[in-house]
C-alpha cells in the first residue's frame, strides 16, 4: 500500500511560512498542524506569532496553544501527537501540512528519533542550577569537556539544547550524540513533500523588527505580565522564549522598554541565522526534492494566482 503524504513548509521565523500553509490549506484541503516549538504554549500567542483565532477558523489547525507552559514540550511528544494528528487528518480526508521552524521535530518525522532513557529529575536539576551558574557559554563549555561530540553541534548560546545534552549526559552516563548515533526510531511512514522558506538575510532582520513592533502593539508586554505571575522555574522553554527575558528584565525595571526590545530583536537575528543554517544542510522531502522560495516575506500573501497554481502543481506533482 502505498505511504500516506504531507507537506512540510519550513523555514526561519519571520519568513512567512503561516500565511503560505493558510494558503495552501485552503488550495488543497489541508490541515495545518503546527511544527514550531514555542506556539505550542498557550500563554505566548502573541510573542511567537500564533495563527489568529480568524485564521484557526478558517481551515483546521492542531497543536497551537495546547501545551501550559508550566509543562517542558519534548521532541518526543511532539513526535507522538503530530503523528497522531496527522492521522487525523488522513482519515477525514485532508492533506495534513506541518508548519514550523524547529528543524529537530521535522527530522523526528524524516529521519526517525532516538529512544534515549530518562535522565532523571536529579540530573534535570544539575542543568538547571548549571544554566543558571555558569549561563549558557559557561556550560557549553563544560560540556565540551564531558561530551565533546555532542557539544560540538550545539550552538553557545542554545541554552535549553546545551541543559538537555548535560542532563543526558549526567543521567545516563552516555553523551547524547552517542544515543542519537545509535538506535534510531523508524522515519514515519509517510511520504514528504517539502517546501523551505529562505529569504534573504535582510528582509528577514527588516521582518523582525517589525513583527517585534507589532507584537508590542499587540499586547507582547501583557502577555509576559501574566506569564510571570505564574511564578514558573525561569528553565522552563516557554521561560526562555524569543522576548520573554528580555520584557520580563524591562517589568522588574532593569532597562527601559526600547532596550528591551533592541535585545529581544539582536537574540531573534542570532536564532534565526542558526535555523537557516540547519535548513541549508537538511533534506526534509522523502524525495530529496524541495521547493525553495527565496524571496517574499511580506509579500507571501500577495502570491499571484499562477504562483499558487505552480506551488499546488509542485504538492501534487511530487506527492
Amino acid at each position: 500500500m502505498d505511504e500516506p503524504r504531507a507537506l512540510l513548509i519550513a523555514g526561519p521565523t519571520c519568513s512567512g511560512k503561516s500565511a503560505i500553509a493558510l494558503m495552501l490549506a485552503r488550495r488543497l484541503g489541508g490541515t495545518v498542524i503546527n511544527a514550531d516549538s514555542m506556539q505550542v504554549y498557550r500563554e505566548l500567542r502573541v510573542l511567537t506569532a500564533r495563527p489568529t483565532p480568524e485564521e484557526e477558523a478558517t481551515v483546521p489547525h492542531a497543536l497551537y496553544g495546547v501545551r501550559p507552559a508550566a509543562e517542558a514540550g519534548s521532541v518526543a511528544w511532539w513526535r507522538g501527537t503530530a503523528l497522531a494528528e496527522m492521522e487525523r487528518a488522513r482519515a477525514a480526508g485532508r492533506l495534513p501540512i506541518l508548519c514550523g521552524g524547529t528543524g529537530l521535530y521535522f527530522l523526528s518525522l524524516t529521519k526517525g528519533l532516538a529512544e534515549i532513557p530518562d535522565p532523571g529529575e536529579g540530573a534535570r536539576a544539575e542543568a538547571r542550577a548549571l544554566l543558571s551558574e555558569l549561563g549558557a557559554a559557561g556550560l557549553h563549555a563544560r560540556l565540551g569537556a564531558a561530551d565533546p561530540a555532542t557539544a560540538a553541534r550545539l550552538s553557545h548560546a542554545d541554552s535549553q539544547r546545551i541543559a538537555r545534552a548535560w542532563e543526558v549526559w549526567r543521567g545516563t552516563g552516555r553523551g547524547l550524540a552517542e544515543w542519537q548515533a545509535e538506535a534510531q526510531a523508524a522515519s514515519a511512514p509517510w511520504r514528504f513533500t517539502a517546501i523551505l522558506l529562505a529569504p534573504p538575510r535582510a528582509a528577514l532582520r527588516d521582518a523582525v523588527t517589525a513583527r517585534f513592533a507589532a507584537m508590542l502593539q499587540a499586547g507582547a508586554l501583557e502577555e509576559v505580565r501574566a506569564l510571570l505571575a505564574l511564578g514558573l522555574d525561569p528553565a522552563l522553554p516557554a521561560m526562555r522564549a524569543h522576548g520573554v527575558p528580555e520584557l520580563a528584565a524591562h517589568l522588574r525595571g532593569e532597562v527601559a522598554l526600547d532596550e528591551a526590545a533592541r535585545r529581544a530583536i539582536l537574540a531573534t537575528g542570532r536564532y534565526v541565522k542558526r535555523q537557516t543554517t540547519w535548513f541549508r544542510h537538511h533534506s526534509l522531502a522523502s524525495t530529496g526534492h524541495t521547493h525553495t522560495i527565496h524571496a517574499r516575506i511580506a509579500g507571501l500573501t500577495q502570491f499571484s494566482e499562477q504562483e499558487l497554481s505552480d506551488l499546488v502543481t509542485f504538492v501534487r506533482r511530487d506527492g
